[in-house]
């Protein structure tokens, strides 16, 4: 080996005649073979944006009061937390959500015990009638992938939310399945109308009767008793289920006697207040009532096939759990579309090589196009293991890096491959070995084309370090309206206007 050769025609020397070269080759396909076919797939990249919803009820309090007595306090306690990039809040008659975003790149569990830590340890400033706050992480990964649809003409909307509650219990036991939710439908409630007069003439008020029906509406466990060699485990109270059992209800006494839920309201078992509507229709169907279920996976999980997986669930059941007069239509599919995009991409990937292989092959030569067809595939299956071995998934934005990167790996080969024929066809070089002048030609032009590559990286690295994630308090808004009613409402009892109290509401 030459000692002048520079860095590139060294290590060309070295794997020119080595025997390690074909295998090193063979065995970088197949290991780039294996991580496409493990690697994750998904939409959307994987950005790490810790982003923490904190909601706190404030019952009776009008918007600006909730504003100047917890919203605005709570943003200024926030702020103190390091790696804190942006507060958001959202002040409301009676309730209160403020959203912290972190930093990019910043640890989610870290944020989130910092997080907690911060707000624990300035508990005694919460102002009476204010809850203690609930905390809840929000990422890419709770945008459903998977959207069910459920709707019929001959079911009403309860039916079609009991039978999506028994699905939704379904589908969690797919592996990797995280958070679920039902969209649409109507919940099954006892309600209680209450009449003002009665109730004054009974010296009770609407806001005693809210936690004697509370009372009344509970089951727990009073002790155990052994006999016989058995344990009878001892319950008292229960949950109500039905209007009868409401109405029996004693709220008061008066006059010695005791005081009826039925005497002072009119006690109803039907539906409670729909909080979303869902509808479904198409070229077969006309408009109808429906149901929604939607599932979202776990971080760095494959989305095709969870989804696949999901699907597969929902037709073993067809038959047997969902009978054949409701439908299901899937109206969102996040694993399909990955699918067919990386799909997409990665046959370009393969149009961009076999080009390239054909090109060469026109103007330099079958040998040429052969050394190019192999290099170039055998680096892009070594950058897609990297991949797999680092957890990264593939999705548009790795993807399309891939595809960019192609450009580099094509324009060097084809320079170095140039280089080489050029040499060879010199009427100095015909009588030497082959090996020691495509060594010649590769240390010629290698370390300049290896310098022009660090160029490019260079030119576009600033880019690793731009990521900003705007937008998303969309996502946490619309969370925090599925959840205030669990805020508002620990006990199942809700309490409106107008003297209406829902006693019981289903947990469907």
């Amino acid at each position: 080996m030459n000692e002048s050769h520079g860095i590139a025609g060294k290590l060309a020397a070295q794997f020119i005649n080595s025997k390690l070269t074909p295998l090193l080759v063979i065995g970088s396909i197949l290991l780039g073979v294996l991580a496409v076919i493990k690697l994750a797939r998904e939409e959307e990249p994987q950005i790490k944006v810790p982003m923490i919803d904190v909601m706190v009820a404030m019952p009776g309090a009008s918007a600006k009061e909730v504003e100047e007595r917890v919203t605005t306090p709570m943003e200024k306690l926030l702020w103190e937390i390091s790696g804190v990039e942006y507060v958001y809040s959202i002040s409301r008659p009676g309730e209160s959500l403020v959203i912290v975003r972190f930093e990019v790149g910043q640890d989610v569990e870290q944020a989130l015990v910092r997080l907690n830590q911060k707000l624990q340890s300035n508990f005694d400033r919460i102002p009476p009638g204010v809850s203690p706050p609930i905390i809840k992480p929000r990422s890419i990964d709770d945008v459903p992938i998977l959207a069910l649809t459920l709707h019929s003409a001959s079911h009403d909307p309860v039916t079609l939310r009991r039978l999506a509650a028994e699905l939704e219990l379904a589908i969690k036991q797919v592996p990797d399945v995280a958070e679920t939710a039902l969209i649409g439908g109507e919940r099954r409630a006892i309600r209680a109308i209450v009449d003002p007069t009665k109730l004054a003439a009974r010296r009770l008020s609407l806001t005693g009767l809210v936690p004697i029906l509370q009372q009344a509406n509970r089951q727990t466990r009073s002790g155990t008793q052994t006999v016989a060699n058995t344990e009878i485990v001892i319950e008292s109270g229960g949950f109500l289920t039905s209007a009868a059992d409401a109405d029996n209800i004693v709220i008061g006494v008066f006059d010695g006697a005791p005081v009826y839920l039925r005497e002072v309201a009119e006690v109803i078992d039907g539906l409670g207040d729909p909080t979303n509507y869902v509808s479904f229709g198409d070229r077969e169907h006309e408009q109808e009532m429906a149901v929604t279920i939607t599932v979202a996976k776990r971080p760095g999980k494959n989305a095709v096939t969870i989804a696949s997986k999901v699907l597969e669930k929902i037709d073993s059941l067809k038959g047997r759990v969902i009978p054949m007069d409701i439908h299901i239509a899937v109206t969102r599919n996040y694993g399909e579309t990955a699918a067919e995009k990386s799909n997409e991409l990665l046959k370009h990937m393969a149009t961009a090589v076999i080009s390239v292989t054909i090109l060469i092959l026109l103007l330099l030569g079958w040998r040429e196009s052969i050394i190019v067809a192999i290099a170039i595939p055998s680096t892009l299956a070594l950058t897609l293991l990297v991949f797999y071995l680092y957890g990264f998934t593939l999705n548009r934005i790795t993807l399309f890096a891939l595809i960019f990167s192609i450009g580099i790996l094509v324009d060097d080969a084809i320079v170095v491959m140039e280089n080489i024929v050029r040499h060879v066809r010199l009427p100095e070089n015909r009588d030497k070995p082959l090996a020691e002048t495509a060594v010649a030609a590769v240390s010629e032009v290698g370390n300049p084309t290896v310098l022009a590559t660090w160029a490019v990286i260079a030119a576009i690295l600033p880019m690793a370090f731009v990521g900003r994630a705007h937008g998303a308090i969309h996502a946490s808004y619309s969370s925090w309206s599925q959840r205030r009613d669990a805020v508002l409402a620990p006990h199942r009892i809700h309490r409106h206007s107008l003297g209406r109290i829902e006693i019981a509401q289903e947990a469907w």
